[in-house]
């Protein structure tokens, strides 16, 4: 069987890794936990325009969280240890491990994070592109 490639236009050249991205982008994405926002921080002056991704992460302290980038892909690990001196009554909240992950553009850059409130906030910042016009020298070959 052949699989037809979602960006298989001829006009579009070297857009294979967007496609590997995009497949392991949708097969992370089938997890809920921990539940996230991202959102756009518009520029002010000369900072670059910003993104914030922000996980609801309540019972984890700052020690049972590690944020990391490889390359281009940011992976947030959260990890509880299951506290053998309590008596519940009842357990509406896990002590559970996550994994969630991110695939980043080429040029972004993490900030740095923050835990406060029971919410991990993550910035980015997107480079501003630069625009090339580059002029290709035609050889005339007889």
């Amino acid at each position: 069987m052949v699989r037809v490639a979602a960006l298989s236009s001829p006009f579009l050249l070297g857009f294979d890794e967007i496609e590997r991205a995009l497949d392991k982008v949708s097969k992370a994405a089938s997890d809920g936990y921990p539940p996230y926002n991202i959102e756009r921080i518009a520029r002010s002056g000369p900072a670059p325009e910003m993104l914030r991704i922000t996980l609801a992460v309540a019972g984890f302290g700052q020690d049972q969280i590690e944020v990391t980038q490889e390359e281009n892909q940011l992976l947030i690990r959260g990890r509880q240890q299951e506290d053998k001196t309590r008596c519940y009554l009842h357990r509406g909240i896990a002590a559970r491990q996550f994994q969630r992950s991110f695939l980043l553009a080429e040029g972004m850059e993490v900030l740095g994070a923050e835990l406060a409130n029971g919410l991990l906030s993550i910035d980015l910042a997107r480079p501003q592109p630069d625009r090339v016009v580059k002029r290709i020298n035609v050889l005339a070959r007889d």
